[in-house]
């Protein structure tokens, strides 16, 4: 049996979301996985995600740590509490801070793999470290510290 990325379990109204909302066309729609005890997604950066010939924008590192990061701390979330991720009431992670350190400058046109480490869990705050490598190679290290999206930015019914 397949596993289902962790994006997979959001309901529509958390599906729009840039970095990886399944229902954003136009977005990256990255999709997160456990392997183990870490996180893991990979990505493909498109031509137009340039900084230089040949080298992608930071600015799209930074949103596929983010969004891996959210994703992560909901899913790490769930196990935690012994909860599918399907089962309500749903937990959604936002961006509290996010962190990026650019360590080697990434190719274009190979794939990113992301790996992401839960280094604190708390009951409304999930800190999560990740690695962005291209080809092996360590590229960009994050952090996100996600919390628990408030009432105030759910879909008013």
């Amino acid at each position: 049996m397949e596993q289902k990325a962790f994006q997979d379990y959001y309901s529509e109204e958390f599906s729009h979301c840039y970095g990886c909302g399944r229902l954003n066309k136009h977005g990256h729609q990255i999709k997160s996985y456990w392997d183990g005890e870490e996180s893991v997604a990979v990505f493909t950066p498109e031509p137009y995600h340039i900084a230089i010939p040949g080298f992608v924008y930071g600015g799209l590192i930074a949103s596929l740590v983010d969004c891996h990061g959210t994703g992560t701390a909901a899913a790490a979330t769930y196990k935690a509490q012994g909860r599918a991720m399907d089962t309500q009431p749903a937990l959604r992670f936002v961006t509290g801070s996010i962190h990026v350190d650019y360590l080697a400058p990434t190719p274009l046109g190979v794939p990113l793999e992301l790996r992401g480490t839960v280094s604190e869990m708390g009951p409304k705050k999930v800190v999560v470290d990740i690695r962005v490598s291209a080809e092996g190679k360590l590229c960009a290290k994050g952090r996100v510290i996600a919390v628990k999206m408030p009432d105030t930015m759910m879909a008013k019914k």
